[in-house]
């Protein structure tokens, strides 16, 4: 934690003294469906990295993983925040992204501001 006077106390009132914990951007968290599984290699190859791409038109992705629970599912973390709708996030998404791939005809079909990560290290990508 940093505050514009050094260390916070331990008694100090960490509200009035303003800390600040620099971590990275403040971050706005999507989770993008898909009408497939996107857990084949040639989605991961392909499809999520045309996805991407196009997500990163108009922001940047600080981290991406595809739901270990649902494998339709692509939890995302963007910033700046107020970069994207659920809506433009989705149609920005569709526009550049739509190829077959894995032998399958991939489209995204909805977006929410819901994304849910596992933490374990082996089931997320940072970018």
């Amino acid at each position: 934690m940093d505050t514009a006077n050094g260390n916070i106390g331990g008694t100090a009132n960490i509200a009035a003294t303003g800390s600040v914990n620099f971590q990275g951007p403040k971050l706005d968290f999507f989770s993008l469906v898909a009408n497939g599984a996107l857990t084949t290699s040639a989605n991961v190859n392909g499809y999520i990295n045309n996805v991407l791409q196009a997500i990163q038109t108009k922001g940047t992705v600080a981290m991406y993983q595809v739901s270990p629970a649902a494998p339709t599912v692509l939890n995302l973390a963007i910033y700046p925040t107020g970069a994207y709708t659920a809506a433009t996030l989705l149609t920005t998404a569709n526009t550049s992204a739509t190829v077959a791939s894995g032998g399958q005809n991939l489209e995204l079909t909805s977006a929410a501001g819901n994304a849910v990560f596992t933490t374990a290290a082996s089931n997320f990508a940072p970018v």
